[in-house]
């Protein structure tokens, strides 16, 4: 079964529109959403999640369609991080607890506990005094603590500090060494993306422009630095996007199948390849 299947949804909002996206998330992996803002990314994590619903095509989460009256329960067994924290105002973290456990049927109130001592989290501070990073840590806490299946997360690293991230990323990592066990994550840190994800979603301005395994696009693309000639010397199916470099150079992402063998090419992180989509039209 596949955690996350979207198949054909169209969603317009006038002068926006998500337009017949297509994304499968495999059960057992870890699905990284990109693009730039306002890509359509919240927006499809709404669709997800049934907050919003489609002009046009289904949205199934964990093998149930999100428009269906079954989906109430399938939410059990969805975590979910936005990029924003809301919890009441005067709320303790203790006191944030006992409200899931009267919430969620599986809510794991010693796995909570065990949160929030990792996380260095006070237990007895109004939420209204946190930091954006606490309250992100907090939200993590919260979504980890019900046990569920299903991770969907927004932002969920931002605010937080490097190594409090790192440790994050891990739990993340930990969560999905189950097999039924997924997450799809957006983030703005490409570099977060690369060291967790199985597959890359890239969204820009509506439309998926690719899903792929993250090995096989890191395997399919490089950098190319050199001279504007140098460059022109190459077959233009080769030549995905450019800019210039220092000095009257030229560096350009290109497909590694279509230039010459002995050409030397600089290894393409996941964050080359998303930017130079986005500028990179050709010149």
């Amino acid at each position: 079964m596949n955690a996350i299947e979207l198949n054909h949804i169209q969603k317009s909002f006038g002068s926006f529109a998500i337009e017949d996206l297509n994304l499968t998330v495999p059960s057992g992996t870890i699905c990284g959403l990109v693009g730039e803002n306002g890509a359509g990314k919240s927006t499809t994590i709404r669709l997800l999640m049934n907050a919003l619903r489609p002009d046009s095509g289904t949205a199934k989460v964990l093998g149930v369609d999100a428009s269906s009256p079954e989906f109430r329960a399938v939410k059990e067994d969805v975590g979910v991080v936005l990029d924003e924290a809301y919890y009441p105002e005067t709320l303790t973290a203790l006191q944030v607890g006992k409200v899931m456990a009267g919430t969620y049927r599986r809510w794991n109130q010693k796995r909570y506990d065990e949160f929030l001592s990792r996380f260095d989290l006070p237990g007895k501070k109004p939420f209204k005094d946190f930091s954006r990073g606490m309250k992100m840590k907090l939200a993590i806490a919260v979504a980890m603590s019900h046990q569920p299946r299903l991770l969907i997360l927004d932002e969920a690293t931002s605010g937080l500090d490097p190594i409090v991230r790192d440790e994050v990323l891990e739990i993340f990592n930990e969560f999905t060494r189950e097999e039924d066990h997924s997450i799809l994550i957006s983030s703005h840190i490409l570099s977060d993306l690369e060291k967790l994800c199985d597959y890359i979603a890239f969204l820009h301005r509506g439309r998926l422009l690719f899903c792929e395994e993250k090995d096989r696009l890191l395997e399919t693309y490089g950098v190319f630095s050199g001279t504007a000639e140098q460059l022109a010397s190459l077959r233009e199916e080769a030549v995905v996007g450019r800019e210039a470099s220092g000095y009257g150079g030229i560096r350009a992402l290109v497909r590694r199948e279509d230039v010459p063998a002995g050409l030397e090419l600089e290894r393409a992180a996941v964050e080359d390849i998303i930017l130079f989509m986005v500028k990179g039209a050709k010149k």
